[in-house]
């Protein structure tokens, strides 16, 4: 019974510790802005892009823990994950020429953070259903 608490304390523990790491990557990566700083003076841009990051990177993160094998599996896939999450991001950034993301969620422009709340969510999805094995 100790090694059922033992195994899922230690998924838990690598999910969590990949979820900081990506987010962390995430935004040293993919903005121009600091988003917990935009965050902490109540910008919503920020907190939507930050947050749909934050959650798109959670349900790949429980993906990986649902399919892998072991907790090696798990770090793989979860790292696959975070590094296809920030491609996404960038290539959005590209696609955007008509306007800065950045600049954006510096404006607090919120039907920007809503599109990207969104493209995180959706590439999240979409990576964690490609991580079935």
């Amino acid at each position: 019974m100790l090694n059922l608490y033992l195994n899922f304390a230690s998924y838990l523990g690598l999910a969590v510790l990949l979820l900081l790491v990506g987010t962390i990557l995430f935004e040293i990566s993919t903005t121009k802005v600091k988003e917990f700083k935009l965050i902490g003076q109540k910008n919503t841009t920020a907190a939507l892009s930050l947050g749909g990051k934050i959650l798109g990177l959670a349900i790949v993160l429980g993906a990986a823990a649902e399919y892998s094998l072991d907790l090696v599996d798990m770090a793989i896939w979860g790292v696959i994950g975070i590094i296809s999450q920030i491609i996404v991001f960038l290539i959005a950034e590209l696609i955007t020429i008509r306007f800065s993301i950045s600049k954006a969620i510096e404006e607090d422009n919120r039907a920007v953070g809503v599109m990207l709340f969104t493209l995180s969510l959706s590439i999240g999805w979409i990576v964690a259903k490609c991580l079935s094995y």
